[in-house]
């Protein structure tokens, strides 16, 4: 999913609190983990994008 979203295949990943943490320990490890935003939802689940910008 992460590299669907990095090529543009998907607009968004939406992730399920469940698993929210272990996504979460993934994406922060990545090199690029500066492109990803996360828009946390109000079921406790987090909508994942992948911005061509890095945040600051």
């Amino acid at each position: 999913m992460i590299e669907k979203l990095r090529s543009g295949q998907i607009n968004e990943w939406y992730v399920h609190k469940e698993v929210f943490l272990d996504v979460r320990a993934v994406v922060v490890a990545l090199e690029d983990f500066k492109h990803f935003r996360g828009i946390a939802q109000r079921s406790g689940g987090v909508i994942y994008q992948y911005l061509q910008e890095p945040r600051s």
